[in-house]
C-alpha cells in the first residue's frame, strides 16, 4: 500500500512538473545580449557605411544644412561605437541602435539636401 502512494504521488509530480515546462517552452523568448549585440552592431555598420559618401565631391559642394545632417550623423557614429564599446546589457545594446538610427535619419536628411537618393543609404525602419 505504502508503495502505490509513493508511485502515485511521483506519478503526479512527473505529470505536473512537465505540464510547466511544456507551458514555459511556448513563451516567447526575450532577445538574448547577444541577439541585442548583434542588431546594435549591424545599424552601427549600416550607419559607418552611409557616412562613406559614393563621390567625396559631392559632399564637398554641400550646402548648410547637409553640412549639419552629416555632422550629426558623424557625432551619432562616434557616440553609438563609444556606448557599444561600453555596453554590457541588453539595454545598453538597444541604446546602441538607437542613437545608430538617429543618425541613419540625420543621413536620410543629408543625402535628400543633396538631391541624393536617401533611401539609398538607408532604409526606413520601424522604431
Amino acid at each position: 500500500m505504502a508503495f502505490t502512494l509513493v508511485l502515485s504521488a511521483l506519478l503526479i509530480t512527473g505529470a505536473v512538473t512537465a505540464v510547466v515546462a511544456q507551458r514555459r517552452s511556448r513563451r516567447p523568448r526575450p532577445p538574448s545580449g547577444l541577439d541585442a549585440e548583434a542588431e546594435a552592431n549591424h545599424w552601427l555598420v549600416r550607419l559607418g557605411g552611409g557616412l562613406v559618401p559614393p563621390d567625396a565631391r559631392t559632399w564637398v559642394g554641400a550646402d548648410e544644412e547637409a553640412g549639419r545632417a552629416l555632422t550629426r550623423a558623424a557625432e551619432c557614429h562616434r557616440e553609438a561605437r563609444a556606448r557599444l564599446a561600453a555596453a554590457r546589457t541588453a539595454a545598453d545594446y538597444a541604446e546602441v541602435t538607437r542613437v545608430a538610427r538617429e543618425g541613419l535619419a540625420h543621413l536620410r536628411t543629408a543625402r535628400a539636401a543633396l538631391g541624393l537618393d536617401p533611401a539609398s543609404a538607408a532604409v526606413c525602419v520601424p522604431s
